[in-house]
């Protein structure tokens, strides 16, 4: 072979040697049930490699499932995860505004937490057997009131290797629970959040410590409630506002703790 001609056919079959290998993202709406309940999530992954691997399952904030939440599942996949974005409200079941927002918010963060455990851990379950995950590798992360229900999903018990609440609500019903955990738990904290008051911290880290939980507390200076979410407008006074630092600071704290509880060196 010419030597011209050998370089172009190098150069060939290394651009199909990328493209082959390059990550293509697959995704998919999967109906499931709690119960009676009929949910619809959003399942991500990339289909450059057959092999099992982690899953993360992403918990949505209070307006319920998503781009927000679907996207975020989209960067997990990206990284090499398998990531299931959940729904707690239900199948077509979406706040309309901030008020009804709340009103549902509220009916799962109650005093009785059962049916929120439940929602999320039928969630957790799908994800570990899907058939690219790893079902002893798992973790959960959550915004918001996604954020409060991943640390729900730690206290139910759940056999998970992490959970991770951005800017989510501490407070429990329940503390006594704390002593279910077998999950490492992170949570990242806007310093000047106005929802989440410095009682409310002091007393997580207080039940994670009596508890004898492996658990992270991270807070941002600078930042509000819904830190991570630039929908979330630039105004701190209003109590709910993006921050581009602690965005970015939280999600790379994120990939470090999934790098830990998954044994990952890359």
């Amino acid at each position: 072979m010419k030597p011209i001609l050998r370089i172009i056919f190098c150069m060939l079959v290394s651009v199909l040697l990328v493209t082959t290998a390059s990550a293509k993202l697959q995704s998919k709406a999967i109906e499931y049930k709690d119960g009676d309940a009929v949910l619809e999530g959003y399942l991500v992954y990339d289909d450059a490699s057959k092999e099992k691997r982690p899953g993360v399952l992403v918990i949505h904030e209070w307006m319920g499932l998503g781009a927000y939440e679907k996207g975020r599942a989209e960067q997990l996949a990206t990284l090499g995860y398998v990531a299931f974005a959940a729904d707690i409200y239900g199948k077509g079941i979406r706040p309309k505004d901030g008020k009804e927002a709340q009103e549902f918010a509220g009916k799962y963060r109650g005093g009785d937490r059962k049916v929120l455990r439940s929602r999320v851990n039928a969630a957790l379950d799908l994800l570990k057997k899907e058939e690219l995950v790893d079902p002893k590798k798992t973790a959960a992360i959550g915004y918001c009131f996604g954020g409060t229900t991943a640390l729900e999903l730690a206290r139910s018990g759940a056999d998970t290797l992490g959970v991770v609440s951005f800017h989510g609500g501490l407070a429990t019903s329940t503390p006594g629970d704390a002593k279910n955990i077998k999950a490492k738990v992170m949570a990242l904290h806007g310093a000047d959040d106005p929802f989440v008051k410095s009682e409310e911290v002091l007393a997580f880290q207080d039940e994670m410590r009596k508890a004898g939980v492996d658990w992270y507390f991270v807070s941002y200076g600078n930042a509000v409630h819904s830190f991570s979410n630039p929908a979330a407008g630039n105004d701190n006074s209003k109590g709910a506002a993006y921050n581009q630092k602690a965005d970015k600071r939280s999600w790379e704290a994120m990939r470090k703790f999934f790098k830990e509880i998954f044994g990952e060196k890359r």
